[in-house]
């Protein structure tokens, strides 16, 4: 890949409101500030980047726009939530864990409960790079980030 190959900008739907936990905004303000500083971003068929991306969900759909920073041309694209919502729920749920026991227990507890969430975030990943196949080709880290932002885009909606 190509120093073109990335996201230059990124954006998420903030029409879906809603409040944010403060470890959530955390992770996205994490999110957002990571993948701008390294990713690997390219349309498997459009123009060339780098590119602008702006995430959003509608009805049950992760919709995904994608523009060349040099050109006026905007591919966008959907993918299903429906095979995420199993590994989202879970995530949710584990990160509620881990916040919470951050609070309260002793490191190796937080320890355990961190590989767990590190694990389901690795299947979320995993899954938006297999969702993604001929539409972009990423790497794993760049999944990671996007994924995190899906959780966060499912969270507000």
């Amino acid at each position: 890949m190509s120093d073109a190959d990335r996201i230059a900008e990124i954006g998420l739907d903030e029409a879906l409101g809603g409040r944010l936990r403060p470890e959530v905004e955390h992770d996205r303000a994490v999110a957002l500030q990571d993948l701008i500083d390294e990713n690997r971003f390219r349309l498997s068929a459009g123009p060339a980047g780098p590119y602008r991306l702006e995430l959003g969900v509608d009805g049950g759909r992760l919709l995904v726009r994608v523009r060349p920073l040099a050109a006026e041309e905007t591919v966008v694209f959907g993918l299903a939530l429906s095979p995420f919502r199993r590994i989202i729920k879970d995530y949710h749920l584990i990160c509620d864990s881990y916040f919470e026991a951050i609070r309260r227990l002793a490191p190796s507890q937080i320890e355990a409960i961190d590989m767990g969430r590190r694990g389901l975030h690795n299947e979320g990943a995993e899954k938006l790079l297999e969702r993604l196949k001929g539409r972009a080709d990423i790497d794993l880290a760049t999944a990671r980030r996007l994924f995190t932002l899906l959780c966060v885009l499912h969270a507000r909606g």
